[in-house]
């Protein structure tokens, strides 16, 4: 029986050699070949930038100068899109909603009061809740001349109490803006988000290429444009600008 059992294990260590003797060597891993590597990693931005771009930020371009000095035309913005997910707005905060009048464009303007709140402007200057409102730094009244209540809402206008669920909204640049004053509150279901960051800014020019049939010759124009044009119209000191 032990002799079996002798010849058994004999039998089998010489399997596991001849198996250990015939097996390849294993090596190092081949190297993924560049462009794969390349591939693999435009693809993972795409879908980290869409994700970014569907749940957590938008961007923007200011077209209109109704909130300088704090946004100027041309300016590129960060919006965040969650602000109001897990808050509520409040006073001085800088919003992206859809337009009252027509929701399918989208506006910018700041939050002068919240629900409930009452607003009255006399003589430009504006009062919430019959206490005057904090003055911000970076609004602006650059027409001297008051108009009457009569003739337009820019320089007086209201006591109205805000509604339930409802904000009112001015532009900074405020002989300059059409906001509540003209077409009412906003929603708070129409509010987008909240503005973060100018993250590019470039100066309008009306010299600059348009658009036209045939579009080969206003894509090469508008390339040639911005490479020439890109260090004096780009706004450096405005880049990364916090709102």
């Amino acid at each position: 029986m032990i002799d079996m059992d002798k010849n058994f294990l004999l039998e089998q260590f010489q399997q596991t050699e001849q198996k250990a003797i015939t097996r390849k060597p294993v090596g190092p891993k081949k190297p993924k070949p560049l462009w794969r590597e390349y591939v693999e990693v435009i693809l993972v931005s795409l879908v980290a930038a869409t994700l970014l771009r569907l749940f957590i930020v938008s961007a923007y371009r200011v077209d209109s100068a109704s909130m300088e000095d704090s946004l100027y035309e041309g300016d590129y913005i960060f919006v965040n899109k969650l602000a109001y997910k897990f808050g509520s707005p409040e006073f001085g905060d800088i919003i992206i909603f859809k337009c009252p009048l027509d929701p399918t464009r989208d506006y910018i303007k700041r939050i002068i009061a919240l629900p409930g709140q009452t607003v009255e402007i006399i003589d430009k200057v504006i009062y919430v809740d019959n206490q005057l409102a904090e003055i911000l730094p970076d609004a602006k009244n650059v027409d001297p001349k008051i108009m009457p209540a009569q003739l337009s809402m820019r320089d007086n206008f209201g006591p109205v109490q805000v509604p339930s669920d409802q904000y009112f909204v001015l532009g900074d640049h405020r002989d300059a803006s059409e906001d509540s004053r003209h077409w009412g509150f906003v929603p708070a279901d129409y509010i987008k988000g909240k503005a973060l960051v100018v993250y590019w800014s470039w100066e309008p020019d009306q010299s600059a290429p348009k658009w036209s049939f045939p579009y080969i010759h206003s894509a090469i124009g508008t390339a040639w444009y911005v490479l020439t044009k890109f260090p004096s119209h780009t706004r450096w000191e405005r880049l990364f600008t916090a709102l």
